[in-house]
């Protein structure tokens, strides 16, 4: 099992790599659609302002498209999940990858931004083989000031609350995505991790 790491400058990897290696995945990192094009899934990660990334990641937008077309499976996260979604309101307003119907919208005021730290995942779709032994509730943790609002809500398949209440993880097909960092989330972290490599195993 091969997961190709998408990397556009935006986050740090390493810590990925050693995750998704530690539940069985062999990885490669890079920023070149030659190499990343024999992955059996893409790992789309980030930190940082919408912006910048979807102007990093251009040369390789067609490729990813065309990845997702295909039925490959993606796993964004972070920024990474943000940058699935048709456009964000960030520094303006700028189109995203456009893979999910929806809007990236910044937390409300009423909320200390960024939501830093542990918070819970409010499970939607307990069926999910992507949260399989993940217990409702568990705490997962998060850095960030923006939120997707997905068109459709059914792609929802856990919420946090943190002012509002938005999509914590995502499935659109095999597309999956998480707006906390599951590398840097303990146990729960592992676990999901683990559920995406044997998904795409299947």
């Amino acid at each position: 099992m091969l997961i190709g790491i998408v990397d556009y400058g935006m986050g740090n990897l390493r810590s990925l790599e050693n995750a998704l290696r530690l539940v069985g995945a062999n990885c490669v990192i890079s920023s070149k659609e030659k190499e990343l094009a024999n992955s059996d899934a893409l790992a789309l990660p980030g930190v940082g302002a919408f912006r910048d990334a979807i102007k990093n990641l251009k040369p390789l937008t067609n490729f990813i498209l065309e990845y997702v077309k295909e039925d490959k499976p993606l796993l964004g996260i972070c920024l990474g999940m943000q940058l699935l979604f048709s456009d964000s309101t960030e520094d303006g307003s700028y189109q995203g990858l456009d893979i999910i119907k929806g809007r990236v919208v910044k937390l409300p005021s009423s909320v200390k931004i960024p939501h830093i730290g542990w918070n819970t995942l409010l499970l939607e779709k307990k069926d999910s083989a992507l949260i399989e032994g993940i217990p409702d509730n568990s705490y997962v943790y998060f850095v960030h000031s923006y939120y997707a609002i997905p068109e459709d809500s059914k792609v929802t398949v856990a919420w946090t609350d943190y002012g509002v209440r938005f999509p914590s993880i995502i499935q659109y097909g095999n597309v999956y995505a998480t707006q906390f960092h599951p590398e840097k989330s303990g146990g729960v972290g592992i676990r999901l991790l683990k559920n995406f490599v044997k998904l795409c195993e299947e």
